[in-house]
């Protein structure tokens, strides 16, 4: 599944990223890492969300979401 179809208040856990090696390199030191757990907090248009990330929220655009590879987790 891809983060760009995961609805607000849903979590997800991060598998697989398929970026530009720059985009990859930047949101790994922000800590989006393989297996690392995310919430969504809101959606704004197709694709384009905010993400609540290891305690920080990040804005993502369409060409991020549409390229990270998740699978769904229970709860908030």
């Amino acid at each position: 599944m891809l983060l760009k179809d995961i609805e607000i208040g849903q979590s997800c856990i991060v598998e697989q990223m398929k970026l530009p090696f720059q985009i990859e390199r930047r949101l790994q030191s922000l800590g989006m890492t393989s297996e690392a757990r995310l919430s969504v907090l809101n959606r704004k248009g197709q694709g384009i969300m905010i993400i609540k990330l290891r305690g920080t929220r990040l804005a993502l655009g369409y060409n991020i979401t549409r390229n990270i590879m998740v699978r769904k987790v229970g709860g908030r």
